[in-house]
């Protein structure tokens, strides 16, 4: 009888502190979404209310907010000049990081070559250099290369492969057996064919957790742009929305809002898609380092 009263007072705990840690786990997910929240109920809010109604609830739907938005700041440039702006480069510079980041690490992972490993060291260091070091002789060479007001600075780079994708993709291709290697060249692959028909193929969870890190990095950058892009129609979405911010002139929150809404669906549309490719990489990365 004792032991029955036992696993029911254990049972009764374990269910108490259950519910306490769900609730804890709530609470701290609130607080970190609550100015999503907040910005998105703003978007639906007409200007005069939305810095002095202490509602999080809109008093009345107002789609106004995103049809002014979308026409961009005067009318100048609508925000789907914008959203192609940013999908070019995003896209452009992802697709350029993630494949000559796998070609990379496909060489520090099967290569075998004198200096393999004090190379991958230099490479490991250049993650401790912060990007304001680079940013003034990065922009010098730029602007000597005639590259500056183009997106060529912002995509170029990225097509030489980037320190942390490589070291992730290095990691993912090292836990792959190499008996699949062995078997392949019996068969009559190549080096570069291993890389093709083997190597990448086994690869795609940690080429998507590249693509979505560099995707969702450049979709966001804001100082690469505002560096290098000057005219107003090559501006991504990032500069445009700091265009709606202008001390000079009376700023249209409801519209800044609505456009900071959608410029957040992309990343968190792929994000949702490709989630499982990205536990996954990461999670199978990290087998060996």
């Amino acid at each position: 009888m004792d032991a029955v009263q036992t696993m029911e007072r254990r049972r009764k705990r374990l269910i108490i502190q259950g519910v306490i840690k769900h609730v804890v786990v709530l609470l701290i997910g609130f607080v970190m979404i609550y100015p999503l929240i907040w910005m998105f109920m703003s978007s639906l809010t007409p200007n005069q209310y939305i810095f002095h109604d202490p509602s999080l609830l809109p008093r009345t739907i107002y789609f106004r907010n995103f049809i002014e938005g979308w026409r961009g700041v005067g009318g100048r440039q609508s925000f789907a000049t914008f959203f192609g702006n940013s999908f070019f480069y995003a896209g452009v510079a992802t697709f350029g990081a993630v494949f000559s980041s796998s070609v990379i690490a496909y060489s520090f992972s099967r290569g075998r070559y004198r200096g393999k490993k004090v190379l991958f060291a230099i490479l490991i260091g250049t993650l401790l250099l912060p990007g304001q070091v680079l940013m003034v002789p990065t922009y010098l060479w730029f602007h000597w290369l005639g590259w500056v007001g183009t997106y060529l600075p912002l995509i170029v780079p990225a097509f030489f492969g980037g320190a942390f994708f490589i070291f992730l993709i290095t990691n993912f291709m090292n836990a792959i057996p190499r008996e699949l290697d062995e078997a392949a060249r019996i068969d009559g692959c190549s080096f570069y064919g291993i890389y093709v028909r083997i190597i990448m193929p086994l690869s795609v969870p940690a080429l998507v957790t590249a693509g979505l890190f560099s995707f969702i990095w450049r979709w966001d950058d804001f100082m690469g742009p505002l560096l290098y892009i000057q005219r107003h129609a090559r501006f991504p979405v990032s500069l445009a929305l700091r265009v709606f911010a202008d001390p000079t002139t009376v700023t249209d929150w409801g519209a800044f809002f609505a456009m900071s809404t959608l410029s957040l669906l992309p990343a968190v549309l792929i994000f949702i898609f490709f989630q499982r490719y990205l536990v996954e990489g990461i999670s199978t990365s990290g087998l060996k380092g």
